[in-house]
């Protein structure tokens, strides 16, 4: 499965994953970080996936069968893979469904417990929606997705291939558009547009994703969305972006392809990012970034190095104010 090669017991077997410091007989875990290294040899786990380079202390006594990989970390990921799918619910429409008579329902599709499935939508083959979910007409939900507890899809959508999108999140509803009138009140601009996610989306707990007021709010492929995330009306991610936990994009906004953004970031609207751009945590972007691969931090945010230097005097400014307080009394003294 993972193409590694087994030093130890060949024929040894597991029934369960667990942390190497945590380890118990018939359970397989994985070595990554170095600073985990001691756990090796005392771990009870009975198989230990480690990097292909990882140089034994040939000292200490070893009990786990180990597998030899390239990479520990994307062999682990593999095998939970493998062992999740084991999990999942098997193929078939629950009694408390409700499932349009107009709706297209593809070959070994899952639908749980008091889903609804609107008029004219579409859901491909293989794909799993939990109970609780609600599929809006005309959306179209792509081979090999699963939509988890309470996912709630407009109408209108589109979901690509191999999606996940976990419990709690909202695609499609209502882009942020109102028109101040005289009276000071707002006029709400309808919104018509619609969403598009892309193949291979992996989009968090109870984030929220607005259609745009015209054309396409777009996730693009490989995007990696974090939980409590919201992207507003017409908003385009590029593709294999990865964003993290509370972070907002407001509307119109463009972001590259290959980008990595941190918790809590705040993206105001009509901005351009460029690709390959990191931004740090708690950054506030009020400006296009137009540099590729730049790095970025602050509220607003400016290149990083340029912040680390100006934090830096920042830390010092009390001692700076002390000795300028002690020039100015002597000065005065004079």
């Amino acid at each position: 499965m993972v193409g590694g090669t087994v030093e130890g017991e060949e024929e040894i077997k597991v029934n369960d994953v667990a942390k190497i410091e945590n380890g118990k007989p018939g359970t397989l875990s994985f070595l990554a970080n170095p600073k985990y290294t001691p756990y090796l040899y005392s771990t009870r786990s009975s198989i230990v996936i480690i990097n292909e380079d990882f140089k034994l202390n040939g000292g200490k006594p070893l009990k786990a069968t180990l597998i030899r990989t390239p990479d520990a970390y994307s062999a682990f990921a593999q095998v939970l893979q493998a062992y999740s799918k084991m999990l999942e619910p098997e193929a078939g429409i629950a009694k408390t469904a409700v499932v349009s008579p107009t709706a297209s329902i593809g070959e070994n599709v899952y639908i749980g417990d008091y889903v609804v499935i609107d008029d004219k939508a579409t859901i491909g083959d293989n794909s799993k929606v939990y109970p609780h979910s609600y599929i809006g007409s005309k959306t179209k939900i792509g081979n090999g997705t699963s939509l988890f507890t309470g996912v709630k899809i407009y109408h209108d959508c589109s979901i690509g291939q191999e999606c996940t999108i976990h419990a709690g999140t909202v695609i499609g509803s209502d882009g942020f558009g109102f028109a101040p009138q005289q009276q000071h009140d707002y006029k709400k601009i309808p919104q018509i547009g619609d969403v598009i996610i892309e193949d291979h989306v992996e989009i968090g707990a109870n984030c929220t994703i607005d259609r745009a007021t015209m054309g396409s709010t777009v996730i693009r492929k490989g995007v990696k969305l974090d939980n409590l995330i919201q992207v507003a009306h017409n908003v385009e991610i590029g593709e294999n972006t990865v964003i993290a936990a509370q972070s907002g994009v407001s509307g119109s906004s463009r972001i590259g392809k290959n980008c990595m953004l941190g918790g809590q970031v705040g993206i105001a609207g009509h901005i351009d990012i460029a690709d390959e751009v990191k931004i740090g945590a708690q950054s506030g972007i009020s400006n296009h970034i137009k540099e590729k691969g730049a790095t970025v931090l602050g509220s607003p945010a400016y290149d990083i190095s340029s912040f680390k230097r100006a934090f830096a005097y920042f830390r010092s400014l009390p001692k700076i104010v002390k000795r300028l307080e002690k020039l100015e009394k002597k000065q005065k003294d004079q």
